[in-house]
C-alpha cells in the first residue's frame, strides 16, 4: 500500500532525500513504526496574550505555555487503519520540560478534500487540511490550511482569527545523521504563537496493527473530515 504522503506528492516523493523517503514512505501493511528521540534546541510561545489560549490547548493535548532550550522529546508515527477504514497515521510528540506535554495528531488522505487531513488533539476535534511541497534540500514542508472543529454533534469551519497556521519543515541532515523539524504556528493578527526546532534519531521498531500501543491511539476517532 502507498503512504498518504507518497500519494499526495505523486513522482514529487522521489525528490526527497532517502531517509526522509523512508519516514514518510511506510503504511499499516508495512509493518513497521518510526520512532524518534532526541533534543529540542527551543521551544518558544508568543506574547503574553497567547498564553490563555496555550493552556487551553493543554485540555487535549495540542499546544502548551510551557518554554525552554534542550528539552527532551520524542516522536512517534505508527501507522494503521481507524475505526472508519481509512489509513492513518499518529504523530505523537511528548515534551519533558517543566512538566511532561504532548502534542497528538492523525493524519489521514482525504478523498472528499483530496489532501491530507490532520486531526488534531486526543479526541480528533479538530481536522486542519495540510499542503506538502518538497524543497530544494529534500525536505518535507507541510502547511496547514483550512480547520474544522467537531464536538459530538456540532461541526463548523473554525474561524482564522482564533487560530494559527502552522508551518512545519522535517529534513535530514547528513553531517549530523540526525532528522531535523522545525515547527512555526502564527497568526495573521496576533503574529507568533508557538514553536520548536529541533533534530533526532530513529528507531524503527517491527508492528502489526493489532500491536500499536495503547498511548497511541486517540480516545475519540472523527468520522467528518
Amino acid at each position: 500500500m502507498t503512504s498518504i504522503y507518497q500519494r499526495v506528492l505523486g513522482s514529487d516523493f522521489t525528490r526527497l532525500h532517502p531517509e526522509i523517503q523512508r519516514r514518510f514512505g511506510f503504511s499499516s501493511t508495512d509493518n513497521v513504526a518510526s520512532v524518534g528521540r532526541g533534543v529540542m534546541e527551543e521551544v518558544w510561545k508568543g506574547r503574553f496574550y497567547t498564553i490563555p489560549f496555550l493552556y487551553l490547548g493543554t485540555w487535549r493535548r495540542i499546544m502548551f505555555p510551557e518554554t525552554g532550550r534542550n528539552i527532551p522529546f520524542t516522536i512517534e508515527n505508527y501507522a494503521f487503519v481507524d475505526d472508519f477504514g481509512r489509513e492513518t497515521v499518529s504523530w505523537i510528540r511528548t515534551f519533558q520540560s517543566s512538566r511532561t506535554r504532548r502534542f497528538d495528531a492523525y493524519m489521514i488522505y482525504s478523498e472528499a478534500r483530496g489532501c491530507i487531513v490532520d486531526y488534531l488533539g486526543s479526541h480528533e476535534h479538530l481536522a486542519v487540511d495540510i499542503d506538502l511541497s518538497v524543497d530544494e534540500e529534500g525536505g518535507l514542508r507541510l502547511r496547514s490550511g483550512a480547520q474544522r472543529f467537531y464536538e459530538r454533534a456540532v461541526g463548523f469551519t473554525f474561524p482564522m482569527l482564533f487560530s494559527g497556521v502552522a508551518n512545519v519543515r522535517e529534513w535530514y541532515d547528513d553531517q549530523a545523521r540526525r532528522f531535523r523539524i522545525e515547527v512555526n504556528v502564527h497568526n495573521k493578527a496576533w503574529g507568533p504563537l508557538f514553536g520548536y526546532r529541533g533534530s533526532f534519531e530513529v528507531e524503527w521498531r517491527n508492528v502489526t496493527g493489532a500491536e500499536v500501543p495503547g498511548h497511541i491511539m486517540p480516545l475519540r476517532q472523527e468520522r467528518r473530515e
